[in-house]
């Protein structure tokens, strides 16, 4: 029993950005599943696209507004991310981690959740609008309110959650994928168009990806550059210690903004028959925390910057 135990330690990141849920639930299915794909040989990638169609499957489901499709679309969301799980678990677990992998993890979550709106914005429309007697949704309305959820909030608030967990992986010396823009431009620019397009292509959107994220986080670029600067590329052990202690109060608000709370939320409206509700939630709830949680991770970022 300790045995299996162990080896299911060694396929988390770290268990300090671990979510409770996942700790308990998600990443022992994951575990299991991992497990079982390596006995056959199947590649982590393969894993991550198998979730990508489960995603966008249960999207399509939920354009019939019915008990039935309803549940079959919650069914096939919790498989893709059982797989979205099992994906970085095989991965550590053979030593099959590549920025490909990444990449892909990357391009599941939009997939899934790009065609939940474009989904849900049908399955909506020609419904009474909430609190406008007489007035339906139109395809105008859906597209505002979409177009708004997507890219001005969910976007936003799910990049920053991933960034800000891999900052606290760097520090703490944990499997973190954080990377440079400025690398990633560097090895872009030596890719040509002829013989490299598959990598050249994947990897202008994930440079341009990391660029946003960096562009959000001023202060931690700031604290970053002063310590190359001061100290390379190896980050003092205190220092480590010091910049974890101050910011792991704010995992837990990284974890609400990446998959459960949102997938938690988007089941129980969908189950309540007002899904419109989950775009609130994420205007409100979810907006509110990314702010409390940048202001206070950057506040952090400034004072350690100014002991370098």
């Amino acid at each position: 029993m300790s045995g299996k135990s162990d080896g299911l330690q060694a396929t988390f990141k770290s268990k300090d950005t671990e979510e409770w849920l996942d700790v308990v639930f998600t990443r022992r299915v994951g575990y299991a599943l991992a497990l079982f794909f390596k006995r056959f040989g199947v590649h982590p990638n393969a894993v991550t696209i198998l979730s990508i169609f489960l995603g966008v499957g249960a999207g399509l489901c939920w354009l019939d507004r019915s008990l039935g499709w309803t549940v079959a679309g919650i069914v096939l969301l919790v498989l893709a991310n059982f797989l979205d799980s099992t994906d970085g678990q095989l991965a550590r677990m053979t030593g099959q981690k590549t920025l490909w992998g990444r990449l892909l993890d990357g391009l599941a979550g939009d997939a899934w959740f790009i065609a939940i709106y474009i989904c849900l914005g049908f399955r909506l429309l020609h419904t009474p609008m909430p609190f406008l007697e007489g007035h339906e949704w139109r395809v105008w309305h859906l597209l505002v309110l979409e177009m708004t959820c997507g890219f001005l909030f969910h976007v936003p608030q799910a990049a920053l959650a991933d960034y800000y967990r891999n900052i606290y992986l760097l520090f703490h010396g944990d499997h973190s994928e954080l990377n440079d823009s400025r690398e990633l431009d560097s090895e872009w620019k030596t890719l040509t168009w002829k013989n490299d397009w598959p990598w050249k292509t994947g990897l202008f959107f994930y440079k341009n990806y990391t660029r946003s994220q960096e562009l959000m986080t001023p202060c931690f670029q700031s604290f970053r550059n002063a310590l190359r600067a001061e100290y390379g590329d190896i980050i003092p052990q205190e220092t480590g210690t010091e910049f974890c202690r101050r910011t792991y109060h704010l995992l837990k608000w990284t974890n609400i903004l990446t998959f459960n709370t949102r997938a938690i939320v988007l089941y129980v409206t969908l189950l309540a028959g007002v899904p419109w509700v989950y775009f609130i939630f994420e205007m409100t709830v979810m907006q509110v925390i990314k702010a409390y949680m940048k202001h206070s991770h950057e506040k952090v970022c400034r004072e350690m910057t100014a002991g370098i």
